[in-house]
């Protein structure tokens, strides 16, 4: 281990082949990484045989020549011999080496082709080379095959998944008297994209960055003068999980419920499964998976830790992690009191918030003084703890206390009510006229309850007359200096 890194030095095929994961934990809890697996490539040699069995055959007819790949893991090319090193099979339209099966294809035997044939298969990783036995090919005496129409011998299978951007070959390849020609074509009729390569005479079809719209129906054509043959297959599309949902990080109070729910999108579709700390969760009691939906009812404290959605088809996985915190505490007004002296004119209604902080939420209860609130007409209690008084009078002016309650505790908060009477303009400027440059004083007296902190500002055509600023032309006598309307 180095940090978060594992290194392995020197690794055995034995020992170290298999599936690693990391965990990363801490004392919240723990989560686990994505799935790697390390695969050892290998490739064993040909068993050892005498020559194979001689392939006799008419001149004109077609032939398979199989390979037969030993035991291997990774990828494989292959190639032919023909006689002795280095003398190889080169493919044209006549001669086909399928990737697929290493299997050597001549679609018309002449003459030329007489000799003996070994099979050289490649590891692609290892880059080691085997070799089989040569497999020598006969010509028959008894006559030359005479023309037939095409037979296809090499089709790629009736349903291809294929994965999002990678790249996909089709092979084809037809015996036939004359040498059959090989065509494509999509069954929709779409003409293929400027991508797509054909390949050794047709008989391979390639396309890369496969994406959605190159899924569809595809279809090989062999002709030749005797006749035609085809052969078709769907080529699907395949992806592996994106998220469309991930869960988050969630605090609740213990006895609250919880809901997760995560969606990914992928071809085939994804399955779920859900982790908590890094294990494998079940459905049982409380807890409720179906799908991307994880339920838990009536949290307890140990359901805190840490969570994790697992998408996964054939193609890949991934995964969402999200802390769940259950919270269990006594009620506490330390962020929330209500204000010590709150101010109402009569006649208006007050609103007076109880919000302390709980897990479980806490019961609220209204005291004013030392009796405990009723809702009547004017008064009115909510479930969430709000006090509401419409249209106060003097008689509501007094202390009032919440008191809030779980099974953890009890808290209160109290604040005093004043009820002030509404101030009065007693005595208002009027219309007056009066001649340029001659001075003037516009009366304004009030009539106001005493608690109350009264300023007095004026205006001229609605723009607040600054009198700092126009000192020397208004002056006010009287009430305080404020450039906020009253």
């Amino acid at each position: 281990m180095s940090g978060g890194s594992l290194i392995i030095r020197n690794p055995d095929k034995d020992q170290d082949n298999g599936m690693y994961q990391c965990t990363a934990f801490n004392t919240w809890g723990s989560i686990l990484s994505r799935r790697a697996s390390i695969q050892f490539a290998y490739l064993d040699n040909f068993k050892t045989q005498s020559v194979r069995s001689a392939v006799n055959v008419r001149e004109g007819q077609g032939v398979v020549l199989l390979c037969g790949a030993p035991p291997h893991s990774g990828e494989l090319t292959f190639a032919w011999i023909f006689n002795e090193y280095p003398y190889s099979v080169q493919q044209d339209s006549r001669r086909f080496i399928s990737q697929e099966t290493g299997s050597l294809y001549i679609a018309k035997v002449e003459p030329s082709d007489v000799g003996n044939y070994t099979c050289v298969v490649n590891n692609t990783v290892t880059k080691q080379k085997v070799l089989s036995s040569p497999t020598p090919l006969v010509l028959r005496s008894d006559g030359v095959m005479g023309e037939y129409e095409p037979k296809i011998e090499v089709h790629f299978p009736d349903s291809v998944p294929a994965a999002k951007e990678s790249a996909v070959k089709l092979e084809c390849f037809a015996l036939g008297n004359p040498v059959p020609e090989i065509s494509w074509r999509r069954t929709s009729g779409v003409p293929f994209p400027s991508k797509v390569k054909m390949k050794n005479s047709n008989a391979v079809l390639e396309i890369p960055n496969f994406q959605q719209e190159d899924a569809g129906t595809y279809e090989c054509i062999a002709e030749n003068r005797r006749g035609k043959n085809a052969a078709r297959g769907r080529v699907s599309y395949h992806a592996k999980p994106q998220w469309l949902q991930t869960i988050t990080d969630t605090a609740q109070s213990i006895e609250e419920n919880l809901f997760w729910e995560c969606k990914a999108n992928g071809k085939p579709k994804p399955s779920y499964s859900w982790l908590k700390n890094g294990e494998q969760m079940m459905a049982e009691g409380r807890v409720q998976i179906e799908n991307g939906a994880l339920s838990i009812t009536a949290l307890n404290l140990s359901d805190s830790g840490m969570y994790q959605c697992v998408a996964e088809n054939k193609h890949g996985s991934v995964y969402s992690s999200a802390q769940l915190m259950v919270l269990a505490s006594p009620p506490s007004f330390s962020k929330s009191p209500l204000k010590a002296l709150l101010k109402a004119r009569s006649g208006s209604e007050v609103t007076l918030e109880c919000k302390p902080q709980a897990s479980p939420p806490a019961i609220s209860l209204w005291k004013k003084g030392n009796e405990i609130l009723q809702r009547t007409e004017r008064i009115a209690l909510f479930p969430n703890g709000t006090l509401k008084i419409a249209n106060v009078t003097k008689r509501d002016a007094a202390s009032y206390t919440c008191t809030a309650k779980n099974r953890f505790g009890t808290a209160s908060t109290t604040g005093r009510l004043l009820i002030t009477e509404p101030t009065r303009i007693t005595m208002r400027p009027t219309n007056m006229e009066i001649i340029v440059g001659e001075s003037i004083v516009l009366p304004c007296q009030i009539a106001c309850d005493p608690a109350l902190d009264i300023s007095f500002s004026w205006a001229i055509n609605g723009q607040l007359i600054d009198f700092q600023r126009d000192r020397d032309h208004f002056e006010r006598v009287g009430g305080r200096d404020d450039q906020h309307p009253a």
